[in-house]
């Protein structure tokens, strides 16, 4: 047992958050000592999260037609991806979404709008009865993926009975201009700054295998702790065909682990949820997540690439000896039996409710 990583584990399991020199520590770790990080990724994962695990589902509710262009995303009408074309599912396709997650054992789940953030007609017309019917319903926890936000919509999303939010920084500040040049970094951070002030829970991560360095990756998991969020989604790259990072070389399966087993040891007491590309980059360690410290994964399809069967995800953890946890948060009853939007500043050429200053060029009106 590498005695190094034996005391950093120890000192993670008495309470103490590692430094970023601790960090890079472990970076260091390679060949066999890779296995004692998962080890006691392991035990800090059981310490802190228990054994069981959770899974979490979403619904692509708008797909495509996307002003920004992240270059690792299909949806964005900058490139030539297979979901550039904008489609909406109705109403009730979203909520039979939601049951059916909630069939399958999803203690959240995500309605997800594709674009830098939600129209006021989109929140109020359209989203807010079915975001009001899945957390009245409580059958899942009611989450949103919506983009950017204000402390208007936040609040209003707050009042529909959301109580999570997902709104990924995606890689580090450094590496950011690289991935994304349509709206800044310190946008994301603002929405998850005013997302916690308006009481919601946060969920927010990143992709890896964007051609980051490890001090990229050590920087996203620092400032997400700094942040305080309560989930960290951990995607791998999944290289689609059309976007700018389609010839993106695909990470070793081995390096993935690592990854999540040192976002387990700066992160001990966040939900460590195994996302995007688990299928595709880890092949046949997936049921290893767990081990390597992860907690909760995605279960059913992602937005625009398919999962497995939540029956295969069901079997994989029933196989390594553990169970999964259900929702039992109940029904959130939404604080308004109405909820309007008062306020909304609006800005870029989408007329989107976010206030970004490059943009505006005149005081936006208040409606």
């Amino acid at each position: 047992m590498q005695p190094h990583i034996a005391a950093l584990a120890q000192r993670v399991l008495n309470g103490e958050l590692l430094s970023r020199d601790d960090a890079r520590s472990l970076v260091r770790v390679e060949g066999d000592d890779v296995y004692d990080l998962f080890y006691w990724a392991n035990k800090i994962r059981i310490r802190f999260m228990g054994r069981d695990v959770k899974f979490c589902a979403i619904v692509a509710a708008k797909v495509g037609g996307c002003s920004e262009d992240c270059k690792f995303c299909a949806q964005s009408e900058h490139h030539d991806g297979p979901a550039k074309d904008q489609s909406k599912l109705t109403d009730d396709q979203v909520l039979q979404s939601a049951w059916h997650a909630a069939e399958v054992g999803a203690d959240s789940f995500g309605i997800v709008n594709s674009g830098r953030g939600p129209t006021r007609r989109e929140l109020e017309e359209w989203l807010k009865p079915i975001m009001m019917k899945i957390a009245t319903e409580g059958k899942t926890r009611a989450c949103a993926t919506l983009g950017a936000l204000t402390p208007e919509t936040a609040k209003f999303l707050y009042d529909c009975g959301i109580r999570r939010i997902n709104h990924n920084i995606e890689t580090s500040e450094r590496h950011y201009p690289n991935i994304v040049s349509t709206h800044p970094f310190s946008e994301r951070i603002n929405t998850l700054k005013i997302a916690k002030e308006a009481g919601l829970s946060l969920c927010s991560g990143g992709i890896f295998g964007m051609g980051e360095v490890w001090e990229d990756r050590l920087d996203m998991m620092f400032t997400l702790r700094d942040i305080g969020v309560d989930v960290f989604p951990i995607n791998f790259l999944n290289a689609i065909h059309g976007t700018p990072l389609e010839n993106q070389p695909q990470l070793h399966p081995m390096e993935c682990l690592k990854i999540i087993s040192l976002c387990r040891f700066v992160l001990p007491t966040a939900e460590l949820k195994v996302a995007g590309g688990r299928e595709k980059v880890l092949r046949d360690v997936q049921s290893w997540i767990f081990f390597a410290g992860a907690d909760s994964t995605m279960i059913g399809n992602y937005l625009t690439t398919y999962g497995r069967s939540p029956e295969m995800d069901h079997q994989m953890v029933r196989d390594l000896g553990l169970s999964w946890r259900n929702y039992d948060g109940g029904c959130v009853s939404p604080s308004e039996a109405d909820p309007k939007l008062n306020r909304v500043s609006h800005t870029g050429r989408h007329n989107i409710p976010i206030l970004y200053e490059r943009e505006v060029t005149a005081a936006a009106p208040a409606i």
